[in-house]
């Protein structure tokens, strides 16, 4: 459903993520699901789109991407497969960070590899007792002549399994520091970790730093930024496409429950009839449509480089995200035992769905956040 007042690049845009979503993802949706795996040849439909690091300029091989436009594309990508649209926003987080913070020679070195699928990268912040509390990461990187030994432990990293670059959070002289390493270093081991109850096409992993040792010139940004800045901001992209995603898993609730209950007959007429589903259908379609208005806002409010874009993303992807439960628990009570059933893809969507009010924030978490936020705007 296309917001009425996107331009016609934009409407012209969301046409083709559409066209693409329902062509490469949503017929291996359930496959990747099922597999615990995204596959090489996705990355590489993906890279030949243009599709990864698409904010990124064109000059390091990226799309330069509008706000909105990119929104549209995570929507897209979302309703298709969200293991797929974590991948690119995992991918994106670390394209972002090079591009905001890194040196002119990791720029050139790192972006063109990453836009065109060469370079597969991952964002390693959390740690096995380190999760919202960012700032208390354990990992540490010493320096050792021209070098920095890092040593520690990452646990739930999406797409370690399978990244050549890691972006790694760890404190470099008790501040927080940001660092590239190559998956090849020596000292750096990566554990599967499988069994997930959503997005299990993440391939998240275990990595264990054993005296891993790096070029300094491997720095991102200044000792000190690691947190405050770079994992920051590419946080607030990690939320902003978790909430249009969340979108995008809402949309294809309501479309698989609308085409349900058209075809599914009890009691002699099409469950479409029975007021009861109808109230379910209304909520998700009212639920749907508010929270892509919530993620228009925030994307405005980022191509405006308004102060408060980052808490317009908060709100976004908080409402978002618990509406994209709620539209997939009662996608799956309209399909009843036709839903729990492992080929339904609404029970993927079920459980994908609550992995969104954990990741990049959990909602708890964003509650507090927006609830200070409440305070200060009313006193304004």
């Amino acid at each position: 459903m296309i917001l009425s007042h996107l331009s016609p690049q934009q409407a012209g845009r969301h046409a083709e993520f559409r066209a693409f979503a329902d062509r490469s993802l949503v017929p291996q949706a359930d496959r990747f699901d099922r597999e615990q795996s995204i596959s090489r040849e996705v990355v590489a439909v993906l890279a030949g789109q243009g599709y990864l690091g698409a904010l990124i300029p064109e000059e390091f091989g990226g799309l330069g991407m509008d706000w909105i436009e990119y929104g549209l594309l995570t929507e897209e990508l979302g309703r298709g497969c969200q293991s797929i649209r974590n991948f690119v926003a995992v991918d994106d987080m670390v394209a972002h960070s090079i591009h905001k913070w890194g040196t002119e020679e990791q720029k050139q070195q790192w972006l063109p590899r990453i836009t065109s699928g060469r370079t597969l990268a991952a964002f390693a912040l959390t740690e096995p007792e380190v999760g919202s509390d960012a700032a208390a990461v354990g990992t540490t990187a010493t320096a050792d002549g021209t070098d920095i030994v890092l040593s520690g432990t990452k646990k739930w990293i999406s797409f370690a399994q399978i990244a050549d670059l890691f972006l790694v959070f760890a404190k470099f002289e008790g501040q927080h520091t940001a660092f590239l390493v190559e998956r090849d270093t020596p000292g750096l081991k990566v554990e599967a970790l499988d069994g997930l109850l959503g997005l299990r096409g993440s391939m998240l992993g275990r990595i264990v730093f054993d005296d891993c040792r790096i070029p300094a010139a491997n720095l991102v940004g200044r000792p000190g930024v690691g947190l405050t800045f770079v994992a920051s901001s590419a946080l607030d992209l990690g939320r902003y496409s978790t909430a249009w995603g969340s979108v995008g898993l809402a949309q294809s609730c309501l479309e698989a429950s609308t085409e349900y209950a058209g075809r599914r007959t009890q009691y002699s007429t099409e469950i479409r009839n029975h007021q009861l589903v109808q109230q379910l259908l209304a909520d998700m379609l009212t639920d749907t449509i508010t929270a892509r208005l919530l993620c228009y806002h925030a994307g405005v409010s980022k191509e405006r480089g308004e102060m408060e874009s980052v808490n317009h993303t908060l709100l976004a992807k908080y409402r978002t995200s618990t509406i994209a439960v709620k539209a997939a628990a009662d996608a799956v009570q309209i399909h009843g035992a036709q839903g729990i059933g492992a080929e339904a893809s609404v029970q993927r969507h079920y459980r994908d769905a609550k992995v969104m009010e954990i990741i990049e924030g959990t909602t708890q978490i964003q509650q507090t956040m927006l609830g200070q936020f409440a305070v200060r705007a009313a006193r304004l």
